[in-house]
């Protein structure tokens, strides 16, 4: 968490600058560091300018996908005839991803405020935000928050004596990995399995309780306030064109100085492994890397000289996903590490899909059987098909979320597969 070492990269603390400190929790601290001043702001302006600040700045979700955040914003109706809802997305739940918490365990207030600004953006009337059910710990710091806040008249009736009204209410999950897609967030929200739904209607159409609804990710919601005060040229400082801002980093696996970092988007990846986190421990050689979270294609050694930015990490057949690089050294069981994956996602499927439900089953137990010394080569063409039939057929991504770490490591780690197969047809 934080930097507790130096390095000779950029460091840029907006979201991180109070991380480590629990006085920061408080309201009566956290407004003399400036807290709520944005919301000030934002109960003066329209809705309309509201969207545009976010717009111009060049927020992406933070939540793996990196839309535009104030393009989807804008898709909510202009004009309400009924309620509308923001959700925020704090069911964090990624192998490998841990940057959310920070959030929620050091500045609860940073992201209350946040989902008021998008609120007051999107003309919501009601704030849900669904976290993860093993964050128990972290959801008494953020209810803590709530009821400040309340207290204060930063959330309920007449907001700042500026006549616009807006509820939030935390709501804990049960612990399921595929809440964490927005339709079946929404679905677990009003007491529904959570099971993703076909699209369209998209939620800015339908979504909670029918209603239009927009979900955002905890880290876009927090980078809202500083956007709000500051304005949007003074975000665009960091990062690149197409990847404004700054980003937190969730660094695991063989790794010196694991944790969370905050970074400016567009450093040099091998950078963040071998600057800020250290390198590899024992001066290990680095074997494979899974960038984004448990769900990225893995990048080897030699393909680690890209930008940290979407593009970039598009550019170098990945993704930068929730930004959660889980590094392994030379001595990794690149097969063990697939089918515990693999494992993961045949785990979490909530089954409706029979590509899906079937697939990563399958998956799994060829792998299980490939690591324990019973496979066979025609397994590996076999794995090859099941990422054909799993790709792009399923109604949410969880099925393509596994493909991409199966596919990658067949494709580079041929050798591992075969060298505990051992020539069996």
């Amino acid at each position: 968490m934080g930097y507790p070492h130096s390095h000779s990269l950029e460091v840029v603390t907006l979201l991180s600058r109070h991380f480590g400190d629990e006085s920061a929790r408080r309201l009566e601290t956290w407004t003399t560091y400036g807290g709520y001043a944005a919301l000030r702001l934002a109960v003066g302006l329209e809705p309309s300018e509201i969207t545009g600040i976010v717009k111009e700045s060049g927020l992406r979700g933070r939540g793996g996908a990196g839309f535009p955040t104030g393009l989807k914003w804008s898709f909510m109706p202009q004009e309400p005839d009924g309620p509308h809802y923001l959700c925020c997305n704090a069911d964090e739940s990624e192998p490998g991803a841990f940057k959310d918490r920070e959030i929620l365990r050091w500045v609860p207030h940073l992201l209350i405020e946040g989902c008021l600004i998008a609120a007051r953006g999107i003309r919501a009337e009601h704030v849900y935000i669904y976290v993860r059910g093993e964050y128990f710990p972290y959801t008494r710091i953020l209810n803590d928050a709530v009821v400040e806040a309340y207290e204060a008249g930063y959330i309920g009736q007449n907001i700042m004596g500026s006549g616009w009204d807006c509820e939030l209410t935390v709501h804990i999950g049960a612990g399921a990995y595929i809440a964490g897609e927005e339709t079946g967030l929404m679905s677990s929200l009003v007491g529904g399995r959570a099971e993703p739904r076909v699209k369209p209607p998209f939620p800015a159409q339908s979504g909670v309780f029918g209603r239009p609804t927009t979900v955002n990710n905890v880290e876009t919601l927090a980078a809202v306030p500083m956007i709000m005060t500051e304005g949007a040229e003074w975000y665009r400082q960091w990062g690149t064109e197409q990847s404004p801002g700054t980003k937190l980093w969730s660094c695991s696996g063989h790794l010196e100085r694991p944790g969370t970092y905050e970074l400016p988007l567009g450093v040099p990846f091998r950078d963040i492994i071998y600057d800020v986190c250290g390198g590899i421990p024992g001066g290990k050689k680095l074997k494979a890397v899974i960038p984004g979270g448990s769900s990225t294609a893995l990048l080897t050694a030699d393909e680690l000289e890209c930008e940290s930015t979407y593009e970039g990490m598009q550019e170098a057949g990945s993704s930068l996903g929730t930004a959660s690089p889980i590094v392994m050294d030379e001595d990794t069981n690149i097969v063990r590490v697939i089918r515990r994956t693999a494992e993961f996602y045949a785990h979490e499927s909530c089954g409706q899909c029979i590509q899906c439900r079937e697939g990563t089953a399958w998956m799994a137990k060829i792998l299980h059987r490939i690591e324990t010394g019973e496979g066979r080569l025609a397994d590996l063409d076999t794995l090859y098909e099941l990422c054909e039939q799993l790709t792009g057929r399923t109604i949410c991504v969880l099925a393509d979320s596994i493909v991409f770490p199966v596919r990658s490591s067949l494709d580079k780690f041929r050798a591992d597969y075969e060298a505990l197969i051992g020539g069996r047809e």
